[in-house]
């Protein structure tokens, strides 16, 4: 795609064409979760088959992300992310008027097969229409929708859910998925195809793989994990055929990833920062949002605007990451957007049960700023050293390690958080004797005009309520201390010099 040729107005509307087709993506990862249970009773689901409403959906697209560059060199990056936004589109109608739940299953499995498509052609045509010099103002950009997508995900869900109705949450899809299709069509430049022969070997190891991650991943905590065996198959099946795939990508011919690109350290630890900015994300996002609802009663519309500041702190600071890119050794940016996250995440483990908003607030805002300053920085130092026909590849592995990283951190925290809870009302309760809490004798039931039953369920209660924060607390902590841990990676980074007149930017030093 030449960049050089193209006018700034239409580069404008491409990008706008470009942000559409991710909002639309990134809002569906989260805006069906609020939906569940008023699908569930719509759908005569129970509670453990409706959550295959979200399982299809992240399998399907999981294991289509890698296959997005051959399908781009083969069909062309222009018609394949037109193909996959009509197909989008089109499955967000058919979601909404879904009438039993093996209809929707089917229906979320076609969303995810053509989401997945989206995210990272989108992101590598930003860099083709974009010259060197605007890469990092333009990964800023594109961080945006990437970033505030999750956190207005459950916002939007829930006002459309309780003011219209849970078909609503896909509805919301058609207009913006035709508006961006058609400007798509329009404005955006054809690409060269680059025809070559399809791995179809590492594709199937690859799928299975993370079909069997994902799985293992999703259903591990309702299972109780390697207590069932088809967790203990799904892991299996991901180590056997994970394994396969490393082998046949180092000794094969025609890999379905060039091996190249494994040999450019930025790009690899690419891999591993976008996988934590993953999980500091995805995580953070699976456990601040109940904590707000379930132990600080606001309503779901209250839980989104409080997350809300983190999408403000984080269009800060890749805005200005934006502009210091090529100025800063970037180095430095990533050390202090992990440092900013480590640092909310202590802020977070000071949470009081009894607190007002400041605290929330002021956290969310702090860890935006710093997931705005990682994901800009290693966005740039990944992208820097590559040829422009690795960049779909590259876009989409790197899009992998954030949905895997992100998937891998949720599992982790949720179940953490069922355990330590236990942990943590055991402890209590073993606390709770005569000295402590008075013994429940007639005179206190006729205090608290409440049956002795009723009065013992009360004590349970809060300190369940208790134990639910402490093991809040106890994940922020452990997140907190994961970040920390990552900081010193930053070292392994190749730091970036200014360019050379004549040269790009972006030009990276021995």
């Amino acid at each position: 795609m030449e960049t050089k040729a193209m006018d700034p107005g239409r580069r404008t509307l491409v990008t706008i064409a470009i942000m559409l087709a991710v909002l639309i993506q990134v809002l569906d990862t989260t805006i069906a979760n609020v939906a569940l249970p008023h699908m569930q009773a719509s759908l005569g689901a129970t509670q453990e088959s409706i959550n295959w409403v979200l399982t299809s959906y992240i399998v399907a697209a999981a294991i289509t992300i890698p296959i997005s560059g051959w399908l781009a060199d083969k069909v062309g990056r222009k018609r394949l992310l037109v193909i996959a936004v009509i197909g989008f589109t089109i499955a967000s109608f058919l979601c909404a008027i879904a009438t039993s739940l093996p209809e929707m299953v089917m229906f979320r499995l076609i969303q995810g097969i053509t989401g997945a498509f989206l995210v990272p052609l989108a992101q590598a045509t930003m860099f083709d229409i974009n010259p060197p010099e605007k890469h990092a103002q333009a990964m800023a950009l594109f961080g945006g929708g990437i970033m505030i997508g999750p956190i207005l995900g459950p916002v939007l869900g829930g006002w459309l859910t309780e003011s219209y109705d849970w078909r609503w949450v896909f509805l919301v899809n058609i207009p913006v998925g035709t508006l961006a299709a058609l400007m798509l069509l329009r404005y955006m430049p054809k690409t060269p195809k680059n025809e070559h022969k399809f791995d179809v070997f590492g594709f199937a190891l690859l799928g299975l793989a993370l079909g069997g991650l994902q799985m293992a991943l999703d259903r591990g905590q309702q299972l109780d994990w390697l207590q069932s065996w088809e967790v203990w198959l799904e892991f299996a099946l991901f180590i056997g055929a994970m394994w396969m795939f490393v082998i046949h990508t180092m000794t094969g011919r025609q890999p379905i990833f060039s091996r190249e690109m494994f040999m450019d350290r930025n790009f690899s630890l690419g891999l591993l920062f976008m996988a934590v900015t993953g999980v500091l994300l995805l995580a953070g996002l699976a456990l601040l949002p109940p904590l707000l609802q379930r132990l600080y009663g606001y309503s779901v519309l209250q839980s989104g605007i409080l997350t809300a500041p983190r999408g403000v702190g984080t269009l800060i600071s890749m805005l200005l990451a934006g502009r210091l890119v090529g100025k800063v050794d970037l180095r430095i940016l990533v050390a202090l957007g992990m440092g900013l996250m480590g640092w909310s995440l202590h802020m977070m483990t000071g949470f009081a049960i009894d607190m007002g908003k400041g605290p929330i607030i002021w956290s969310g805002v702090v860890q935006g700023l710093g997931l705005g300053l990682v994901f800009v920085t290693m966005q740039a130092l990944a992208f820097a050293t590559l040829k422009p026909e690795m960049r779909t590849h590259a876009a989409s592995l790197l899009n992998l390690s954030r949905n895997i990283g992100g998937s891998i951190g949720i599992s982790i925290v949720t179940t953490l958080l069922a355990r330590n809870l236990q942990v943590a009302h055991a402890d209590m309760v073993s606390h709770v004797t005569d000295q402590v809490l008075p013994t429940i004798t007639q005179g206190v039931v006729a205090q608290l005009g409440l049956p002795a039953s009723s009065a013992l369920a009360l004590a349970d209660a809060e300190i369940t309520r208790q134990a639910a924060f402490i093991a809040y607390l106890d994940d922020f902590w452990i997140m907190q201390w994961i970040t920390f841990a990552s900081i010193p990676l930053v070292l392994l980074l190749r730091p970036a010099k200014p360019a050379a007149p004549g040269e790009p930017k972006m030009a990276m030093a021995d």
